[in-house]
Protein backbone atom coordinates (compact mmCIF):
# COMPACT_ATOMS: atom_id res chain seq x y z
CA UNK A 1 0.00 0.00 0.00
CA UNK A 2 1.02 3.88 -0.93
CA UNK A 3 1.93 5.83 1.83
CA UNK A 4 0.54 8.54 -0.44
CA UNK A 5 -2.92 6.95 -0.44
CA UNK A 6 -2.84 7.14 3.34
CA UNK A 7 -1.97 10.15 4.49
CA UNK A 8 -0.69 13.51 3.00
CA UNK A 9 2.84 14.84 3.22
CA UNK A 10 1.34 17.18 5.12
CA UNK A 11 -0.52 15.14 7.68
CA UNK A 12 2.84 13.73 7.64
CA UNK A 13 4.32 16.24 8.91
CA UNK A 14 1.43 17.67 11.32
CA UNK A 15 1.14 14.25 13.05
CA UNK A 16 4.67 14.08 13.71
CA UNK A 17 4.65 17.71 15.41
CA UNK A 18 1.60 16.78 17.53
CA UNK A 19 3.17 13.31 18.28
CA UNK A 20 6.46 14.50 19.44
CA UNK A 21 4.75 17.73 21.38
CA UNK A 22 2.72 14.87 22.92
CA UNK A 23 5.37 12.24 23.49
CA UNK A 24 8.60 14.06 23.43
CA UNK A 25 7.52 15.37 27.32
CA UNK A 26 6.74 11.75 28.50
CA UNK A 27 10.40 10.13 26.96
CA UNK A 28 12.07 12.57 28.06
CA UNK A 29 10.37 11.58 31.90
CA UNK A 30 10.13 8.01 30.93
CA UNK A 31 13.61 7.61 29.58
CA UNK A 32 16.09 7.84 32.71
CA UNK A 33 13.36 6.14 34.79
CA UNK A 34 14.01 3.15 32.30
CA UNK A 35 17.64 3.44 31.75
CA UNK A 36 18.46 3.61 35.72
CA UNK A 37 16.11 0.25 35.46
CA UNK A 38 17.35 -1.49 32.96
CA UNK A 39 20.90 -0.48 34.37
CA UNK A 40 20.89 -3.60 37.54
CA UNK A 41 22.74 -2.86 39.89
CA UNK A 42 26.56 -4.34 39.27
CA UNK A 43 27.68 -7.11 40.89
CA UNK A 44 31.01 -6.13 39.97
CA UNK A 45 32.81 -3.36 40.30
CA UNK A 46 34.36 -1.20 37.72
CA UNK A 47 36.71 -2.74 36.00
CA UNK A 48 35.69 -5.87 36.23
CA UNK A 49 34.54 -8.43 33.87
CA UNK A 50 30.72 -9.90 33.79
CA UNK A 51 29.78 -14.00 34.68
CA UNK A 52 26.34 -15.52 33.76
CA UNK A 53 24.65 -18.41 33.59
CA UNK A 54 25.44 -21.42 31.98
CA UNK A 55 29.16 -19.96 31.80
CA UNK A 56 28.89 -17.49 29.96
CA UNK A 57 31.60 -14.55 30.31
CA UNK A 58 33.12 -11.23 29.47
CA UNK A 59 36.42 -9.97 30.02
CA UNK A 60 37.10 -6.66 31.79
CA UNK A 61 37.81 -5.09 28.10
CA UNK A 62 34.52 -6.35 26.54
CA UNK A 63 31.92 -5.41 29.23
CA UNK A 64 33.26 -1.80 29.24
CA UNK A 65 32.39 -2.20 25.37
CA UNK A 66 29.29 -3.25 25.96
CA UNK A 67 28.64 -0.65 28.55
CA UNK A 68 29.80 1.96 26.16
CA UNK A 69 26.85 0.67 23.68
CA UNK A 70 24.56 0.45 26.41
CA UNK A 71 24.65 4.28 26.90
CA UNK A 72 25.02 5.41 23.33
CA UNK A 73 21.70 3.16 22.46
CA UNK A 74 19.97 5.00 25.29
CA UNK A 75 21.07 8.59 24.47
CA UNK A 76 19.90 7.20 20.71
CA UNK A 77 16.55 6.04 21.72
CA UNK A 78 15.33 9.35 22.87
CA UNK A 79 15.29 10.73 19.72
CA UNK A 80 13.33 6.97 18.16
CA UNK A 81 10.66 6.68 20.10
CA UNK A 82 8.96 9.72 19.07
CA UNK A 83 8.98 8.60 15.40
CA UNK A 84 7.43 5.18 16.62
CA UNK A 85 5.10 6.36 18.69
CA UNK A 86 3.67 9.08 16.14
CA UNK A 87 3.58 6.22 13.55
CA UNK A 88 2.03 3.89 15.85
CA UNK A 89 -0.91 6.45 16.57
CA UNK A 90 -1.47 7.01 13.07
CA UNK A 91 -1.69 3.51 12.16
CA UNK A 92 -3.77 2.88 14.64
CA UNK A 93 -1.69 0.29 16.97
CA UNK A 94 -1.36 -0.24 20.63
CA UNK A 95 2.54 0.17 22.06
CA UNK A 96 2.90 -2.61 24.60
CA UNK A 97 5.43 -2.99 26.41
CA UNK A 98 6.96 0.43 25.98
CA UNK A 99 8.53 0.49 29.36
CA UNK A 100 11.13 -2.62 28.20
CA UNK A 101 12.22 -0.74 24.89
CA UNK A 102 15.36 -0.80 26.40
CA UNK A 103 17.34 -3.94 26.95
CA UNK A 104 18.60 -5.15 30.29
CA UNK A 105 22.17 -4.50 29.97
CA UNK A 106 22.35 -8.27 31.72
CA UNK A 107 20.03 -9.42 28.20
CA UNK A 108 22.72 -7.72 26.15
CA UNK A 109 25.88 -8.83 27.86
CA UNK A 110 24.75 -12.34 27.53
CA UNK A 111 23.80 -12.51 23.87
CA UNK A 112 27.52 -10.73 23.26
CA UNK A 113 28.77 -13.53 25.01
CA UNK A 114 27.09 -16.59 23.62
CA UNK A 115 28.23 -14.76 19.90
CA UNK A 116 31.71 -14.84 21.24
CA UNK A 117 31.76 -18.53 23.04
CA UNK A 118 30.11 -19.87 19.68
CA UNK A 119 32.13 -17.83 17.40
CA UNK A 120 35.73 -17.65 19.22
CA UNK A 121 37.60 -15.45 16.57
CA UNK A 122 34.76 -12.99 16.77
CA UNK A 123 35.57 -9.55 18.71
CA UNK A 124 33.03 -8.03 21.33
CA UNK A 125 32.67 -4.61 18.87
CA UNK A 126 31.55 -7.03 15.78
CA UNK A 127 29.05 -8.30 17.78
CA UNK A 128 27.74 -5.58 19.25
CA UNK A 129 28.21 -3.64 15.20
CA UNK A 130 25.31 -6.69 14.92
CA UNK A 131 22.54 -6.13 17.67
CA UNK A 132 19.21 -5.00 16.13
CA UNK A 133 17.37 -4.91 19.46
CA UNK A 134 19.15 -3.10 22.24
CA UNK A 135 16.01 -0.82 21.43
CA UNK A 136 13.58 -2.29 20.85
CA UNK A 137 8.89 -2.10 20.00
CA UNK A 138 6.21 -4.09 20.17
CA UNK A 139 3.26 -3.15 17.86
CA UNK A 140 -0.18 -4.68 17.85
CA UNK A 141 -3.66 -4.36 15.89
CA UNK A 142 -6.46 -6.71 16.07
CA UNK A 143 -6.32 -9.23 13.05
CA UNK A 144 -8.68 -7.20 10.63
CA UNK A 145 -6.14 -4.17 10.97
CA UNK A 146 -3.24 -5.73 10.96
CA UNK A 147 -1.93 -5.94 7.72
CA UNK A 148 -2.71 -2.34 6.48
CA UNK A 149 -1.60 -0.82 9.64
CA UNK A 150 2.13 -2.53 9.23
CA UNK A 151 2.37 -0.82 5.70
CA UNK A 152 1.69 2.28 7.30
CA UNK A 153 4.26 2.00 9.46
CA UNK A 154 6.93 0.64 7.52
CA UNK A 155 5.83 3.50 5.22
CA UNK A 156 5.87 6.18 7.43
CA UNK A 157 9.39 5.17 8.85
CA UNK A 158 10.86 4.99 5.71
CA UNK A 159 9.66 7.88 4.81
CA UNK A 160 11.36 9.48 7.99
CA UNK A 161 14.47 8.49 6.99
CA UNK A 162 15.10 5.10 8.95
CA UNK A 163 16.86 2.89 6.75
CA UNK A 164 15.16 -0.92 6.88
CA UNK A 165 17.69 -3.25 8.00
CA UNK A 166 16.01 -6.64 9.00
CA UNK A 167 12.46 -8.16 7.39
CA UNK A 168 11.71 -11.50 8.94
CA UNK A 169 7.97 -12.03 7.98
CA UNK A 170 7.60 -15.45 9.66
CA UNK A 171 3.70 -15.58 9.16
CA UNK A 172 4.79 -17.83 6.00
CA UNK A 173 6.50 -20.39 8.57
CA UNK A 174 4.19 -23.73 8.79
CA UNK A 175 5.58 -24.43 12.41
CA UNK A 176 7.49 -22.11 14.79
CA UNK A 177 6.98 -18.26 15.89
CA UNK A 178 4.38 -16.43 14.12
CA UNK A 179 4.79 -12.53 13.62
CA UNK A 180 6.67 -9.78 11.90
CA UNK A 181 10.01 -8.33 13.26
CA UNK A 182 11.62 -5.65 12.00
CA UNK A 183 14.92 -3.96 11.86
CA UNK A 184 15.70 -0.34 11.11
CA UNK A 185 18.88 2.26 11.64
CA UNK A 186 17.79 5.58 12.66
CA UNK A 187 18.93 8.39 10.40
CA UNK A 188 21.04 10.21 12.75
CA UNK A 189 22.52 8.29 15.48
CA UNK A 190 22.71 5.40 13.06
CA UNK A 191 21.09 3.10 16.20
CA UNK A 192 19.94 -0.15 14.93
CA UNK A 193 16.52 -0.56 16.17
CA UNK A 194 13.85 -3.38 16.13
CA UNK A 195 9.88 -3.10 15.46
CA UNK A 196 7.93 -6.31 16.12
CA UNK A 197 4.51 -6.51 14.40
CA UNK A 198 1.87 -8.65 15.99
CA UNK A 199 -1.65 -9.40 16.84
CA UNK A 200 -3.16 -10.46 20.10
CA UNK A 201 -2.89 -13.80 19.97
CA UNK A 202 0.81 -13.95 18.18
CA UNK A 203 2.04 -11.58 21.15
CA UNK A 204 0.73 -14.10 23.57
CA UNK A 205 2.30 -16.96 22.20
CA UNK A 206 5.30 -15.23 22.54
CA UNK A 207 5.10 -14.59 25.64
CA UNK A 208 3.80 -18.08 26.81
CA UNK A 209 7.26 -19.53 24.66
CA UNK A 210 9.49 -17.17 25.75
CA UNK A 211 11.07 -19.11 28.62
CA UNK A 212 10.99 -22.15 26.27
CA UNK A 213 13.06 -19.85 23.65
CA UNK A 214 15.72 -18.58 25.97
CA UNK A 215 16.40 -21.99 27.53
CA UNK A 216 16.85 -23.59 23.96
CA UNK A 217 19.25 -20.53 23.11
CA UNK A 218 21.61 -21.36 26.04
CA UNK A 219 24.73 -23.19 24.75
CA UNK A 220 24.77 -26.14 27.43
CA UNK A 221 20.86 -26.76 26.37
CA UNK A 222 21.54 -30.78 24.63
CA UNK A 223 20.40 -31.63 21.06
CA UNK A 224 17.52 -33.29 22.79
CA UNK A 225 15.65 -30.88 25.08
CA UNK A 226 16.40 -28.06 21.94
CA UNK A 227 14.39 -30.69 19.89
CA UNK A 228 11.41 -31.17 22.18
CA UNK A 229 11.33 -27.30 23.79
CA UNK A 230 10.95 -26.83 19.88
CA UNK A 231 7.60 -29.03 19.76
CA UNK A 232 6.10 -27.49 22.93
CA UNK A 233 7.22 -23.70 21.20
CA UNK A 234 5.31 -25.05 17.56
CA UNK A 235 2.17 -26.57 18.85
CA UNK A 236 1.64 -23.06 20.99
CA UNK A 237 1.79 -21.14 17.93
CA UNK A 238 -0.21 -23.45 15.96
CA UNK A 239 -2.97 -22.07 17.70
CA UNK A 240 -2.51 -18.69 16.18
CA UNK A 241 -4.79 -17.51 13.45
CA UNK A 242 -3.00 -15.50 10.37
CA UNK A 243 -4.50 -12.38 9.61
CA UNK A 244 -5.61 -11.99 5.94
CA UNK A 245 -2.80 -10.54 3.94
CA UNK A 246 -0.03 -11.17 6.74
CA UNK A 247 2.09 -13.64 4.50
CA UNK A 248 2.14 -11.58 1.79
CA UNK A 249 3.61 -8.36 3.81
CA UNK A 250 7.27 -7.82 1.78
CA UNK A 251 9.96 -5.51 3.35
CA UNK A 252 10.07 -1.90 2.01
CA UNK A 253 11.03 -0.49 -1.18
CA UNK A 254 8.89 2.77 -1.74
CA UNK A 255 11.11 5.78 -1.60
CA UNK A 256 11.66 8.29 0.83
CA UNK A 257 8.92 10.64 1.33
CA UNK A 258 10.97 13.88 2.53
CA UNK A 259 8.96 15.65 4.69
CA UNK A 260 7.96 19.97 4.24
CA UNK A 261 9.98 22.16 6.30
CA UNK A 262 8.30 24.90 8.48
Amino acid sequence: MSITRTVTRAAIAAALATALGTTAASTAIAAPTTASASRPKPAQQPGDGWSGEGGLSLSPADNQRVDHYMEQARLAERSITPQVRAAAWMAGAEVTGFENRLKSGDSLKRKVATSLKGHPGQSADAVLATLGDAVRYTLKWRDGQYTDGVSTVWGLLSAWGNDSTKWSNTWVRPEGYKGLNTGWRAPRSRQLFEVQFHTPASKWAQEATHKLYEEQRLPGTSPERKKELQEQQNAIFAAVPVPAGADRLTAPTAPRVPLPVG
